[in-house]
């Protein structure tokens, strides 16, 4: 089976086996997400150990694509088992291969189920169902290690995301109206992360943003459309007047750089925003 999504995650190319295992005809060239849906809830195609579909999404795209190759194992409502690789380009361009294993999981393939869903909850924070912090640092780490800098020459940045007076949304509304708070954030932002961005759940009200191959001021204008975003949501329908903002630090890659000192300067620039005024993004300096 071979496929081939564009950075919109948007089926550009499928083979007959592919479209025969997926269910699509001819002439569809679906969103991968409506493909996934449509499927789940006719209960064929892959096997998706949720009750929710909507939380297995939003956690599962924010995983996927943002590494450039990952191979693994999925079962089929059929019986089967597959085993799947994604290969994704700089560009966020991803080829799909998968091929058939039925044979070769007879004995073990319950466990095998047990620890890719063990493994997949490990990278999702629990409340968002987001990437978490584990699975932010990681692909962090990925862009520091090639310096921050993809064939075309543009380095990376991390940016810090943080709910501007969150501790008086609490006070105000109670925890349980601040972890829906919380979850809609997560919600808005992951609907406008490119595919070979990483954005995840850092702990509290505090989210991490990785860009590979964008300059500072390209994650400026990004980062600001998010912001301008969560400014015109209002969240709670009983309170129609409430509405909150975010600030945000962005820090560019250095080559050398430790992941800890990206991390300083983005917290830095994060503090300069809230300083200024909140709802704002600010850039971390490059000493001279």
């Amino acid at each position: 089976m071979f496929a081939v999504f564009d950075e919109n995650d948007v089926l550009v190319y499928a083979n007959r086996l592919y479209r025969e295992a997926f269910f699509l005809t001819e002439e569809e060239y679906p969103y991968w997400g409506d493909m996934m849906r449509r499927n789940f809830e006719a209960r064929r195609g892959t096997v998706i150990g949720e009750a929710d579909f909507d939380l297995w999404l939003k956690g599962t795209l924010s995983r996927r694509g943002k590494v450039p190759f990952r191979a693994f194992e999925t079962d089929v409502h059929d019986g089967s088992w597959l085993w799947m690789t994604e290969t994704v380009d700089e560009d966020g361009w991803m080829v799909c291969i998968a091929s058939d294993i039925t044979k070769l999981l007879v004995k073990d393939s319950v466990l095998r189920q047990e620890r890719d869903i063990a493994l997949r909850r490990s990278l999702t924070d629990d409340l968002t169902g987001i990437a978490n912090r584990r699975f932010v640092m990681e692909r962090l780490n990925d862009m520091i290690a090639r310096d921050g800098v993809a064939a075309n020459g543009r380095p990376g940045c991390f940016a810090i995301l943080d709910l501007d007076n969150f501790k008086q949304v609490n006070d105000r509304f109670g925890h349980f109206s601040g972890d829906r708070l919380l979850i809609d954030f997560a919600r808005e932002i992951s609907l406008q992360v490119r595919r070979t961005d990483c954005f995840g759940r850092l702990g509290g009200e505090e989210f991490g943003l990785v860009l590979p191959a964008t300059t500072g001021a390209e994650a400026i204008v990004i980062i600001n459309r998010m912001l301008a975003q969560i400014s015109s949501l209002r969240p709670f329908p009983d309170h129609p007047e409430f509405f909150y903002s975010c600030s945000a630090g962005v820090a560019s890659v250095i080559p050398g750089e430790a992941q800890s000192e990206l991390y300083a300067r983005a917290d830095e620039a994060l503090y300069r925003a809230k300083s200024e005024g909140k709802n704002r993004v600010c850039v971390a300096e490059i000493a001279a």
